[in-house]
């Protein structure tokens, strides 16, 4: 590493704490190389003072939690090129672990070039992420409510819910307000149900008759108000992501005509956004990316804020799904594979949504799903999942990248290609044995 020559001469480390920051400066700068900081707004403003006291031009920093933005919001202010780094990238010297070592390590190899800075949105993209990813929040808080209704009601021995799909539809949540209030008949609770329920008038009854406990009869009241509060908190996140949306689309296209409303003939989901979700997606990105099989209202707008609009930040699609962790991660060394994974055990929220967007067409009657089908033949569900998302990632990323609409290849004429470079493998392995046998 000393032979190494220095890239950035100008480069300081910082090794990121929730109550600490240790902050490496070149050897030259400072009698005091490392000096350690606390978090507070004081602090941060004494350490963005001391860089630029110390010549510094470009920063490093581990990517640890959020404690990292507010100083890194502060450097980029004062002018400095701050490098986000993922932690697991930056290892530590052999030794003992301190933030002071780590901070010396990072500037090490900062100086010498050998850092990448992570991906980063803009503000507004930063803006969108936020408000998206508190109503996935919501949303998943809500269907906990939703589980804890279930379970009162199974403790109770009200089987209601095993006749019906969803307990938040229109006959769930009259029967549940009816318990509340106090009706205990099973009779009574006939005018609830609505007539598109397929169950009989006796099973019906049947599933009604429990065992009014007191105690679960507070929990599913608790649950019901807590779905019903999170409920009213989805639609006011959907009216701020609205906005957003278009601030979002006038930052980008501030004299474009306003262009009419698109609709999508998807079914809609019960989590759907309360807006034209679909109208929205086309202004900003330019295209109709909800046309792709797959992707739904959600997906894409997780996609959307958390990848931007700008897919000249990838090189190639092969780039943009390698990001995604979409690809198999393989390690070769002296010529042969040794190492191959799928993808890590959490990925990032665009790259669940992919996932998301293959599961749901491994049944449909297209390409795509004839495509999910046969890797699934061939490596099992979690490997059709993967490569089937990598498809969706490569096809979104042309699409937005290129201006271009989803044009699908028809089913027949894809399986008949399919078929014929099957043919064509066959045939040249064949020609192979018959040489070898000769």
């Amino acid at each position: 590493m000393v032979n190494l020559p220095l890239v950035n001469p100008n480069a300081a480390g910082i090794d990121v704490g929730d109550t600490i920051h240790a902050v490496a400066v070149p050897e030259d700068r400072d009698p005091e190389q490392v000096r350690s900081f606390g978090t507070m707004t004081g602090d941060l403003e004494a350490i963005a003072a001391w860089l630029i006291q110390c010549g510094v031009d470009t920063v490093a920093m581990e990517s640890t939690g959020v404690y990292w933005k507010p100083l890194f919001n502060l450097l980029t202010q004062q002018g400095l090129e701050v490098y986000l780094v993922n932690a697991k990238q930056v290892k530590n010297v052999c030794g003992r672990k301190n933030d002071e070592d780590d901070a010396r390590w990072i500037q090490k190899l900062h100086s010498c070039g050998l850092l990448r800075s992570s991906y980063l949105p803009d503000d507004e993209q930063e803006a969108l992420r936020t408000l998206v990813r508190h109503r996935k929040t919501l949303t998943q808080d809500r269907s906990r409510c939703v589980f804890r209704m279930q379970k009162a009601l199974e403790l109770m021995n009200v089987k209601v819910h095993t006749l019906l799909r969803d307990i938040t539809g229109k006959t769930g949540i009259a029967i549940i307000e009816a318990i509340l209030r106090g009706e205990r008949t099973a009779e009574n609770f006939l005018a609830c149900v609505h007539f598109k329920v397929k169950a009989d008038r006796a099973t019906i009854l049947k599933s009604l008759e429990g065992n009014w406990r007191t105690e679960q009869l507070y929990l599913l009241e608790d649950s019901y108000m807590n779905y019903q509060y999170l409920t009213q908190r989805i639609g006011s996140c959907d009216a701020a992501i609205e906005r957003q949306l278009e601030y979002y689309r006038s930052e980008i296209c501030p004299e474009a005509a306003p262009a009419c409303e698109a609709i999508t003939n998807k079914k809609a989901n019960r989590n759907k956004p309360a807006f034209n979700t679909c109208s929205y997606l086309k202004k900003v990105l330019g295209v109709d990316v909800m046309a792709i099989y797959g992707i739904s209202d959600i997906a894409a707008l997780e996609i959307l804020s958390e990848t931007g609009t700008d897919m000249s930040k990838w090189e190639t699609a092969k780039h943009f799904v390698s990001w995604l962790n979409l690809c198999p991660n393989n390690k070769i060394s002296g010529g042969k594979l040794i190492s191959s994974t799928l993808m890590k055990k959490k990925p990032n929220p665009a790259s669940q949504a992919f996932r998301n967007a293959a599961n749901a067409v491994q049944r449909s009657d297209n390409w795509l799903g004839d495509y999910f089908r046969r890797m699934k033949a061939k490596g099992g569900n979690k490997y059709a999942t993967v490569a089937t998302a990598n498809k969706i990632a490569t096809i979104y990323y042309k699409m937005v990248s290129c201006q271009q609409e989803f044009k699908p290849v028809e089913l027949a004429a894809y399986q008949e290609k399919y078929k014929q470079v099957k043919i064509m493998y066959l045939e040249r392995r064949l020609h192979e044995l018959k040489k070898e046998a000769a």
